[in-house]
């Protein structure tokens, strides 16, 4: 097996048994493998802007870390741990072909479909899995979907969700994702995720 092969692996195995994958990808990142591609795509989050505002924690990579190990939690309660978690490690990988500076603000807009593209990229290169990667790309595709539905944003779109995915591990991977900040108000989040249900279901 090549490095590459061998850290992807490694990877699947932190995400998929250890309590806190953090530990292990703040380890990893520095090994020379994770820097070359399609690894790079995840290291290049290291020095990926965000706002302060809605993200205290600072670069993608650390909301990425947080993210993961709030996954790491609740991954039983999905139908697919394996594509939940790998979809918390990749669902922002968007960001950094999307951030830019508007106004004096970090804005990252579409990385949501930016991510979903470039996970299958990632993933293609490990495995021929096609349903797995669908499931992966297609719950990085719809995360900001809670964000959206929630406060009536345009960008909604629940039929196109419905048909695509399944709410319920939209809910599960949107809940880490708002929860993987440093600023996170448990209880907000999770009445917003149940709105969010409530909203799909009577679409």
């Amino acid at each position: 097996m090549t490095d590459t092969y061998n850290l992807y692996l490694n990877i699947e195995n932190s995400l998929l048994h250890d309590f806190n994958p953090s530990v292990y990808l703040e380890k990893v990142c520095t090994n020379p493998t994770f820097q070359q591609y399609p690894f790079s795509m995840l290291y290049k989050l290291k020095t990926t802007e965000q706002s302060k505002k809605y993200h205290p924690e600072g670069s993608v990579w650390n909301h990425t870390l947080l993210v993961v190990d709030e996954a790491a939690k609740i991954k039983t309660r999905s139908k697919n741990q394996k594509v939940l978690m790998w979809a918390a490690l990749l669902h922002d990988i968007g960001k950094p072909s999307t951030t830019k500076k508007r106004k004096g603000r970090i804005t990252s807009y579409d990385h949501d479909r930016a991510g979903a593209e470039l996970s299958n990229e990632f993933l293609s290169c490990f495995t021929g899995d096609k349903n797995f990667i669908h499931d992966v790309c297609n719950l990085i595709r719809y995360h900001m979907q809670v964000l959206f539905v929630v406060n009536a944003l345009p960008f909604a779109d629940i039929q196109g969700m419905k048909h695509d995915t399944d709410i319920h591990e939209v809910a599960l991977l949107g809940l880490c994702d708002r929860m993987g900040r440093l600023n996170a108000d448990k209880l907000k989040e999770q009445k917003d995720i149940e709105k969010f249900l409530i909203k799909c279901k009577n679409k």
